[in-house]
């Protein structure tokens, strides 16, 4: 396997705590960022680390960090994304519930480096048993003097706040996280002003997923330029992949960026193939809101090249034949797997989540919702299929938040990949429609 730069102590007993913590060498980049370094230079290490955002959209964190509006006299505010509610995605609250305290170091050092007195973990409210550990976790680090008044004497206070949300997935998306967190509605803001001007409480703000904020100690440590060793190119560092589905080891996997799809879904060091020997049909690479690919295209490109563990290797071919890392949800499907089935089940979801703000996503995910669950049952018709095609190109780019393209994206990927079987669940309807009934292949269809 590769290296481990999270989850090296995940296992040790008592890493939870504050002592076992620091034994292993915890808190080391606060004392060395506030003793040794200026702000400007933690956020020029996280830049040469080529970190890139964790929780789907990539984005360069340092270039994020760079872009933050320090008016005098204004505090700035650096929130922690902890709503993790994208299906298929699970390793924010593994980290949190089994190494807090490495979460609030990176909070400690990463606010250090934004100027921010004020931090916030906003965590999903149905992770309430994660909230009571980083809670106990918080104490401790105020008790032992990183949290507070004049850290290690230094002269720089920071408070941190953990904020439990509502349970909406909506407020995945920083605005509507933002808003949240002031005691409104979740709804996504118009941008601009993005939140590096006017974020939360109209003050400067950084929102950073929880994986992101959990490499900067790695970064402060080691160094940029070593980070940047790790990894492919632009995919520099490691990721962890939820991993789940038609596997014979589901589970949670710290991955060197640029490991081959092949080896991480086959190899015994990892997820060890699709289970009961069965076949691969398909993947959705990065939970559920990225394009879905068929074995082919998941396992090379359209090419002919190994398909990587990279921002770059899976978006390669565009939405055409590619996909995303997105947030590293991983979900495998084997050939038993109706795709149609588990579209409509996204599509629920995508229609239930929906804030309602914008009329495209509003109508638009109602109605692919509902042409799904025709589909499915028995009742569709051929013009259905394009129907799906027709509504998500009208949802995708007209919308204030990414909700839009999430729901109209693995629609449109599904109906592109297997349009076949999309076809038999019209031209064999009472078959498809019968419970748990898997579509035969395109034998059937000469």
């Amino acid at each position: 396997m590769g290296r481990k730069l999270l989850t090296e102590h995940i296992n040790v007993e008592g890493i939870d705590t504050f002592e076992v913590y620091r034994k292993h060498g915890g808190y080391r980049s606060v004392e060395k960022a506030i003793k040794t370094m200026t702000p400007d230079e933690v956020v020029e290490e996280v830049k040469k680390s080529g970190l890139r955002g964790r929780g789907g959209a990539g984005f360069p964190t340092g270039m994020k960090w760079s872009f933050l509006a320090k008016p005098e006299g204004v505090p700035r505010y650096l929130v922690c994304n902890a709503d993790e509610s994208e299906p298929g995605t699970f390793k924010d609250r593994q980290l949190m519930s089994k190494l807090p305290h490495l979460l609030i170091e990176g909070m400690i050092t990463s606010s250090y480096a934004l100027g921010a007195n004020t931090s916030y973990i906003y965590i999903r409210g149905e992770l309430l048993y994660v909230l009571r550990i980083l809670e106990k976790a918080i104490a401790e680090a105020y008790a032992a003097g990183f949290l507070g008044k004049n850290i290690l004497g230094s002269g720089y206070d920071l408070d941190l706040h953990v904020h439990p949300g509502g349970g909406a997935y909506i407020c995945g998306e920083e605005t509507a996280l933002l808003e949240s967190l002031e005691g409104k509605r979740g709804n996504p803001r118009n941008k601009p002003p993005f939140p590096a001007v006017q974020g939360l409480y109209a003050r400067p703000t950084v929102v950073n997923n929880v994986e992101s904020i959990a490499a900067v100690p790695v970064i402060v440590n080691e160094g940029g330029d070593e980070y940047a060793k790790i990894g492919i190119g632009r995919s520099t560092g490691t990721k962890l992949i939820s991993a789940c589905g038609h596997l014979n080891k589901p589970g949670i996997y710290e991955i060197e960026l640029g490991l081959p799809v092949e080896e991480f879904i086959y190899s015994d060091e990892y997820c060890g193939g699709i289970w009961k020997g069965r076949n691969l049909k398909a993947v959705v690479a990065g939970g559920s809101s990225v394009p879905i690919l068929p074995t082919e295209l998941i396992l090379k490109t359209a090419a002919g090249e190994n398909r990587l563990m990279t921002y770059e290797s899976l978006s390669d071919g565009g939405f055409v034949t590619g996909t995303m890392l997105g947030s590293g949800g991983f979900i495998a499907m084997d050939e038993t797997t109706c795709i149609v089935r588990n579209t409509w089940n996204f599509s629920r979801f995508y229609h239930h989540e929906s804030c309602g703000q914008c009329s495209p996503c509003r109508e638009g995910t109602g109605w692919l919702e509902k042409v799904l669950h025709r589909l499915e049952h028995g009742h569709g018709h051929m013009e259905d299929i394009d129907l799906l095609v027709s509504v998500a190109k009208q949802i995708e780019g007209n919308t204030i938040c990414p909700l839009g393209e999430a729901a109209a994206w693995p629609v449109a990927a599904a109906v592109r990949h297997f349009r076949d079987e999309f076809e038999w669940h019209v031209t064999h309807a009472k078959q498809a429609a019968q419970p748990g009934a898997v579509y035969p292949g395109a034998a059937v269809l000469a």
